[in-house]
């Protein structure tokens, strides 16, 4: 009996090497394309007479880590015309003290500064859609407070949306470890594991969502979905406002610019809480896509393998198994993580991305499970891929 279950045991492992070989195939077939339709991009950024005005959303919430270098960079942009909106729910939000500063520091860039209260499941979303009600211009650039970028983001992130058919723009990103070995291995996942699997679903299908730090969209693709009053309680609204804008029959674009994406998780539950969040977002926004996705990682099905055939005795494949999985997982992280996203960590530390290919597993695994995570507000909680009121909690406001 123990000799059957540990040839199950392997011919699982044996699967697992398989599909995260494919998988692998599968990214670099995506790095090419990625970097043949961001070379197109770069050729076909136009002069500073024919580049939109536009106006950047930002919404803030406490003083995040790197808060200050992050919004400063936002008004260092290489970009003729645009504003900057900032919004936080609360008027004694600490961060909007800092960002009154810097707007004062920038006085050639318009600014303006809202509080707008948390009227919607979705705070974040109510201050997108305060701020767009206000944008001067057509072109809307939301983005993250944790994020940094460099003084050619405008110029390149906004050409796409020139063209009419094109609804959206969107951003793969690299992870900024602002905190310590946990933060570090989220870092390392956002670098190599976030960003492999958009370049395969961007290979295979095409872009069908958005990703948080930036999306980019023109009021016209967005009043086509009913604007963000229809996000207003979904969970991964990122991932939703390019799915229905794809929908709508617009063309979503991803862009050839990697974001710096601050992490600043400095325990393993701090870390855990957020990984959790995002795989079970994940979970119900891709239900077949996140399920399939437990067949792409490597170093568990090479510890099972390695298990499981030397406890039959196969000590030269059980060696051979885990060193394919090693192998495996190192070149993603050098394809991915370094000649895409040019991640420094994947050369300082590039053994961080074998172990956190085995906790990408686990948090996989638990998204399965009846596991919670604290939410921003209380009085709310996930129900599929929607935030709602807790059965608990008074309906007033």
């Amino acid at each position: 009996m123990i000799a059957l279950i540990l040839y199950f045991l392997l011919a699982v492992a044996l699967v697992g090497t398989v599909s995260s070989a494919v998988f692998l195939g599968l990214a670099a077939l995506g790095v090419l394309r990625f970097h043949s339709d961001a070379g197109k991009q770069l050729l076909s950024v136009p002069d500073d007479a024919r580049l939109p005005p536009v106006s950047v959303l930002k919404p803030v919430h406490g003083l995040e880590a790197r808060l200050k270098e992050n919004i400063e960079s936002f008004f260092r942009q290489d970009y003729p015309h645009y504003e900057i909106l900032f919004a936080a729910d609360e008027a004694n939000d600490p961060a909007l003290e800092l960002v009154r500063e810097i707007c004062a520091r920038y006085p050639h860039i318009p600014s303006r500064v809202l509080v707008t209260g948390a009227l919607w499941p979705n705070p974040v979303v109510h201050s997108f859609h305060c701020m767009a009600e206000v944008a001067a211009y057509e072109i809307l650039v939301t983005t993250d407070s944790d994020v940094e970028v460099g003084p050619h983001y405008l110029r390149e992130i906004v050409p796409p949306l020139l063209h009419p058919e094109v609804g959206m723009v969107t951003c793969v990103y690299r992870g900024r470890n602002a905190a310590g070995f946990f933060s570090g291995l989220t870092a390392i996942g956002m670098s190599v594991e976030m960003t492999a699997g958009v370049l395969v679903a961007n290979l295979l299908e095409g872009m069908k969502f958005g990703l948080g730090p930036t999306t980019v969209v023109r009021k016209d693709s967005l009043a086509s979905i009913g604007g963000y009053t229809t996000l207003k309680d979904y969970i991964a609204y990122d991932f939703a406002i390019g799915n229905l804008i794809a929908k709508a029959g617009y063309k979503v674009v991803l862009s050839g610019y990697i974001i710096d994406h601050v992490v600043n998780q400095k325990s393993f539950r701090g870390m855990w809480q957020n990984q959790l969040r995002w795989a079970q977002t994940t979970r119900y926004s891709r239900p077949k896509g996140h399920f399939g996705s437990g067949l792409i990682f490597a170093i568990p099905y090479g510890l099972l393998g390695f298990i499981a055939a030397a406890g039959l005795g196969y000590w030269r494949a059980a060696a051979v198994l885990l060193g394919l999985a090693l192998l495996n997982r190192l070149i993603e992280a050098w394809l991915v993580g370094w000649v895409v996203v040019r991640d420094p960590q994947i050369r300082r530390a590039p053994w961080l991305y074998p172990l956190r290919d085995l906790l990408g597993f686990v948090v996989w695994f638990a998204s399965y499970l009846n596991l919670r995570y604290v939410w921003r507000d209380s009085r709310f909680e996930l129900k599929g891929t929607r935030i709602a009121l807790r059965q608990t909690s008074s309906n007033s406001r």
